[in-house]
């Protein structure tokens, strides 16, 4: 009986296991961050933003758009349209040139200048395809703080 007991148990098991290919397909919210902002010498911004995928699939990051603000101040809405895939539960990076308000980048330039950290705030939407599925929009809040590099002008990570 034990033995009859014991072959069945391990028989059901193979079935089960044979079920599906083990791979959970889950779909998380991503995020989008400030990896490094780049003043140029005509005021203007190189942005490179951080797209984290947090999913257990690849997801293709095709549009983003947030409102900036540094310190407290806005610096007005960056958009771009990456159409960059991200592997599962990976990230990437990819450069946007921004023209930031007037008291962005005073904001900006105080916080080099006196070389101290700079909070910043982005608030808005990125639109990604998860793998053979739909575009979904995701709601993005994120808050950090950049700071100044030494030894490289007009940078702050």
């Amino acid at each position: 009986m034990r033995r009859t007991s014991l072959l069945a148990l391990l028989a059901a098991t193979a079935l089960l296991a044979g079920c599906g290919d083990g791979m959970v397909r889950r779909v998380s919210d991503p995020a989008v961050s400030v990896q490094q902002l780049t003043v140029k010498a005509d005021g203007q911004w190189a942005v490179d933003l951080r797209l984290q995928n947090y999913s257990s699939i690849p997801m293709r990051f095709d549009t983003v758009e947030v409102d900036v603000q540094v310190g407290d101040q806005e610096a007005g809405t960056l958009r771009a349209s990456p159409g960059l895939s991200v592997g599962p539960e990976s990230a990437d990076v990819v450069t946007v040139a921004f023209s930031p308000s007037s008291a962005g980048r005073i904001a900006v330039a105080d916080a080099l200048a006196s070389r101290r950290s700079l909070p910043y705030t982005l608030k808005g939407s990125a639109a990604a395809t998860p793998e053979e599925a739909k575009q979904r929009t995701f709601d993005l809040d994120t808050r950090n703080t950049l700071n100044p590099v030494p030894g490289l002008d007009g940078v702050l990570r």
